[in-house]
């Protein structure tokens, strides 16, 4: 169906001015919203418009199925029909109609429809006569319906019992479906129905049965022959055959299986017989099972067979299964009822007595699993297994370890134990001290290996025992030295860390742990070379100075060392400092002292002071040098006793060093003045106020055998 444009064509002036308006749209259905399968379902859309024209105006009816266009018109009634004839399920949904007038439209609700009931499928077969293991196609559809559709298949005996079911979903509205002719199937009939899904309900059709299908077998349930017939005894020859009997002789031949307890005992393809035949033991009784089998078809028979017992199985009885080497071993073999039978005993399958008893010396290859045997006629029996184990005594153990050099302290080390000689399994026991350590069993004669991370010095002995009834042995002692590295080295004083001069100092250098001998050296810091180092089984040593001096002053370290110190990581002390100070007496002596030489001092200065003004005021005939400095100062006394010092004469102020050889010659020289402020202490000033005065130096150039000459004025105002 297409949808048809229209347009209203008015010719005449007046129809241009025509009114359209859609007063109200609905959708019935006289068929009823809910339809059986295969009936016609009406729809109908009513729709209802005015208009200034005399004449209905044309309009559009479209009807919708889930919102896709179904079916269309162009009319000028109110009520168009849309007719499904024989609805099917995938009709079903929710429907709708729209009217469209010129540029005007109106569209009703949604009314769902529907569709009960699923029409019933058609049931086909390939074959209706079939052998068993054949497959027969069995194929259903509903043809006036669209998927997906969900079909069941049924397979039933006549008698409507169910022996196969198969369900699959199609996107087609049929489906194939094989089925397998199993064994005890004779007359067959199949079912088929289809379900389809109509919103969120499933609905289903009814059963269709298909035409009868007749099966024809393939071979016959297997049967058994057993011979001897009656009650068959031990040594009997019993013969097991099982026979099939084949319905259709162009087939190959079926596999014919005779199993007992799940074991194949014979098998054959060949022929449509099997058999099995073995002299007769109790150990043949049981239920054995004939399976033939071909293709997909398996039938089985099973039988029981019980044999009588001709003597019961032997019993083979031991002195004991545990004996030390050297010990005497008494093997015995009996029959209950003691029949007249022969006699054999096997040790580890080989024979080592034709009689019904052994009786030996036990050596330790005499250990192993011993049976015997007993036979009358053609019937032989086993007995049981017996473990013996002759066990042969252990030697002294050997203790030792691996370790080729020093022992240090947490380092691991291998403790080996050994006996070479005695039967294994062997438990090893190793005592750390006097107690057990570690416990190690071995199956051989190999050593034990250990483990431990001794600590300290250390005693390892290594117990072993065995099957022997000889006590446990033991091993000599294995000593143990361990090293134990240099551990947080310190240093102290013995007293106090601050020393008076003369008195003794003694330092100690200690570590915390270490195993001796330890060298021990003593630093003063920032020295390379110890002043002073020993060697010594002690964790503690000393380093003592008799009187000590300010030279003993400073910052001292040491260091400890043994055999298993590694040059670069040898440990060091913390840095301790002592102070050497004076005695009391001796800073009251020095300052006497200086206080005397102060004195002497002042008053050699005094002295020098009173010579100096007595022979200035002599030399002031001597032309006076330029003043220079208006405020003269007196030279202190100290300066004076510097120069004094540095060679100047007493008797002059600030004069130049003159030998005493020399002559001096006034007239002969040029003369040159230097100001100089001294400062000297007033004789009648004491320690008091001081006094300034301005010294000029004359310096008179000479010839060259002459000396420089200094000469001193004393007066403030020079001419």
């Amino acid at each position: 169906m297409f949808l048809v444009a229209f347009e209203l064509t008015c010719l005449a002036p007046f129809h241009l001015h025509l009114a359209f308006t859609i007063n109200s749209i609905k959708m019935n259905s006289p068929s009823g919203w809910e339809v059986p399968n295969g009936f016609n379902l009406t729809l109908q859309c009513i729709v209802d418009i005015s208009t200034t024209s005399q004449h209905k105006p044309q309009h559009l009816m479209l009807f919708y199925k889930d919102d896709v266009l179904v079916y269309n018109v162009s009319s000028m009634e109110n009520t168009e029909n849309f007719t499904i004839h024989q609805v099917r399920v995938f009709h079903s949904g929710r429907y709708k109609c729209t009217v469209i007038l010129n540029s005007k439209e109106k569209t009703t609700q949604e009314y769902p429809v529907l569709v009960k009931g699923v029409p019933n499928p058609i049931v086909t077969l390939d074959k209706k006569e079939v052998i068993e293991g054949e497959i027969v196609k069995v194929t259903c559809s509903v043809p006036e319906e669209k998927p997906p559709i969900y079909f069941t298949i049924e397979k039933l005996e006549l008698d409507s019992t169910i022996k196969q079911k198969r369900e699959k979903s199609s996107n087609q509205n049929s489906v194939t479906l094989d089925f397998t002719i199993e064994e005890q199937d004779s007359v067959l009939v199949f079912r088929c129905h289809a379900g389809i899904m109509s919103g969120t309900l499933m609905q289903t059709s009814e059963f269709t049965r298909s035409e009868v299908v007749t099966v024809r077998e393939s071979f016959s349930t297997p049967k058994f022959d057993i011979s001897p017939l009656g009650m068959i005894t031990e040594g009997d020859q019993l013969r097991i055959k099982c026979t099939v009997h084949l319905t259709h002789l162009d087939r190959e031949f079926p596999e014919i299986i005779i199993q007992k307890d799940k074991v194949i005992m014979a098998t054959t393809k060949q022929s449509n017989e099997a058999s099995y035949s073995v002299m007769a033991m109790t150990e043949h009784s049981g239920v054995y099972t004939c399976k033939v089998e071909s293709n997909r078809i398996s039938k089985v028979s099973s039988i029981v067979v019980n044999i009588t017992e001709l003597f019961p199985k032997p019993k083979l009885e031991y002195s004991s299964n545990q004996l030390d080497q050297g010990e005497k071993l008494d093997l015995l073999c009996s029959v209950v009822g003691a029949p007249s039978a022969n006699y054999t005993i096997q040790q580890e399958g080989v024979i080592v007595s034709l009689d019904q008893n052994l009786s030996k010396i036990a050596m330790e290859r005499d250990s192993g699993t011993y049976t015997c045997t007993a036979s009358v006629g053609r019937v032989a029996k086993r007995s049981d297994g017996v473990e013996v184990k002759v066990c042969e005594m252990l030697s002294k153990p050997s203790i030792f370890h691996n370790a080729k050099s020093e022992i240090i302290k947490g380092q691991p080390i291998s403790i080996s134990c050994q006996s070479i000689g005695g039967s294994p399994p062997i438990a090893y026991h190793l005592l750390k001290g006097k107690n057990a350590f570690q416990s190690y069993t071995k199956p051989s004669n190999d050593p034990a290996v250990f483990i431990d991370k001794p600590t300290k010095d250390t005693e390892y002995q290594c117990m072993a025992d065995n099957c022997h009834s000889h006590p446990e042995m033991l091993s000599e002692v294995l000593r143990v030295r361990v090293i134990a590295p240099v551990n947080e080295v310190s240093i102290s004083v013995l007293e106090s860390k601050e020393v008076e001069s003369g008195k003794s100092l003694v330092l100690y250098c200690s570590v915390k742990e270490g195993t001796g001998p330890i060298t021990f050296k003593f630093y003063k810091e920032n020295e390379d070379k110890p002043f002073y180092q020993t060697t010594s089984n002690e964790t503690r040593v000393p380093w003592h100075k008799e009187k000590v001096s300010k030279e003993q002053e400073g910052q001292y370290y040491c260091t400890a060392s043994n055999s298993v110190s590694l040059p670069k990581l040898i440990s060091r002390s913390k840095t301790l400092t002592v102070t050497v100070y004076f005695a009391a007496w001796k800073k009251g002596l020095i300052a006497v002292v200086v206080i005397g030489v102060i004195i002497a001092t002042l008053i050699v200065g005094a002295k020098c002071y009173f010579l100096r003004k007595a022979r200035g005021k002599q030399s002031s005939y001597l032309p006076a040098a330029p003043l220079l400095n208006s405020n003269n100062e007196k030279k202190s006394e100290s300066n004076i006793e510097a120069n004094r010092h540095y060679g100047y004469n007493d008797d002059v102020g600030n004069h130049a060093k003159t030998p005493l050889n020399e002559k001096k010659d006034p007239l002969s020289v040029d003369v040159e003045y230097t100001e100089v402020e001294v400062s000297l202490v007033e004789p009648h000033q004491a320690l008091g106020k001081k006094g300034t005065e301005t010294v000029y130096s004359e310096i008179r150039k000479v010839g060259p055998s002459e000396t420089l000459k200094e000469k001193g004025g004393s007066d403030k105002n020079p001419p």
